[in-house]
């Protein structure tokens, strides 16, 4: 075996210690998950209808509309 190969293969051996020693360092990190969540559902509160960009609906047709004026900007108008 030659000088070369023997140390290539040490440094690779070397690299793979190290990377599992980062994560066992990351590892050793984490706790426990925080579970106290304290999340407000009421939808009822807002004589206007609500947080109107939550709406699904005003989220298509923002989308068609930016599709629409992308196809027009795209075409160039037309003029050949």
């Amino acid at each position: 075996m030659t000088r070369t190969n023997l140390l290539s293969k040490i440094q690779i051996f070397a690299m793979a210690v190290m990377a599992n020693l980062a994560v066992v360092m990351v590892k050793a990190q984490e706790k426990a998950a925080d579970l106290k969540v304290d999340v407000d559902v009421n939808k009822g509160g807002d004589a206007m209808g609500g947080d109107w960009m939550s709406n699904p609906l005003v989220w298509v047709i923002g989308a068609l509309i930016l599709i629409v004026i992308i196809a027009l900007v795209a075409r160039g108008g037309g003029n050949k």
